[in-house]
């Protein structure tokens, strides 16, 4: 390397990885073990004069040898491609989370990277607006227990079949939700909603001043949902079983239970 070389900024070397696709790629390959140029190519998807060029670029920052005719990443190689690997992930995940991010928990912003990282975030989109309600009824079907958290009607009432199912099934249930949606249930599926209110294992209460999110918990992971404020569709269900998001969901849904009260709505039939 030549002295300009050495005392370049680093961005130089992170703007030389990143202004092709294939380069960082090539040499997180060269960390699993040697490849020929041709392989390269081929996982690549370049020409041979091309990576021939990656490849030097490679050798003069020290970070590949040639071993007879292939190539691995040397000690320094590894670091960078580990260290790109990182930051790429790190991304991926901001980008996700940026839609969602000033709808969501402020103690969400509190939790470590690798917390962000294992969340898997459903996002409404023009040509599937029911996907998080889609990813929450999924969720529903492997759990033995619900404790919700404003479940609200937008998330619930596309599930209400499965959630009348569940019920008769034992499953337990709790909702904690805002009056007008216990009574919106009660007066679009009366017979149902009355059946379901006389089994143990189904309990719906009332509070009035809930977050702006709904917060539920399963058996096997916890889900934080979206809401649009002004339309009450939901933009957005988060799901994920970080013991840390599971830790501050349960406080805060044994926060709001504790200060809820019992439902009391008129007895009617279909």
């Amino acid at each position: 390397m030549t002295q300009q070389d050495i005392t370049a900024s680093p961005i130089v070397d992170i703007a030389y990885l990143a202004r092709s696709e294939h380069r960082i790629p090539t040499l997180l390959s060269l960390t699993e073990r040697p490849r020929s140029r041709s392989e390269l190519c081929e996982l690549g998807g370049v020409s041979s004069s091309t990576m021939r060029r990656t490849l030097d670029e490679f050798d003069d920052r020290l970070w590949i040898r040639k071993e007879g005719y292939q190539y691995v990443a040397t000690r320094l190689g590894e670091v960078i491609a580990s260290g790109m690997e990182d930051l790429i992930e790190r991304i991926e995940t901001e980008r996700k989370l940026r839609h969602v991010w000033h709808w969501l928990p402020d103690e969400i912003s509190d939790f470590p990277f690798e917390t962000w990282s294992d969340m898997t975030i459903t996002v409404a989109e023009p040509d599937a607006p029911y996907r998080p309600v889609r990813r929450f009824e999924s969720l529903l079907r492997n759990t033995t227990t619900i404790r919700f958290l404003r479940p609200e009607v937008a998330l619930m009432d596309l599930c209400f079949d499965l959630l009348y199912q569940m019920v008769g099934e034992d499953v337990e249930m709790t909702l904690i939700d805002r009056p007008e949606c216990h009574t919106y249930f009660h007066t679009t599926y009366p017979r149902r909603s009355s059946e379901m209110m006389q089994q143990d294992n189904f309990v719906i209460l009332e509070h009035d001043d809930l977050p702006q999110y709904g917060t539920g918990l399963l058996d096997r992971c916890v889900v934080v949902s979206c809401y649009e404020e002004d339309s009450g569709t939901v933009y957005a269900l988060i799901d994920t079983d970080a013991p840390a998001v599971r830790e501050w969901a349960k406080s805060a849904y044994d926060t709001y239970r504790a200060s809820a009260r019992p439902v009391e709505l008129e007895p009617s039939t279909e």
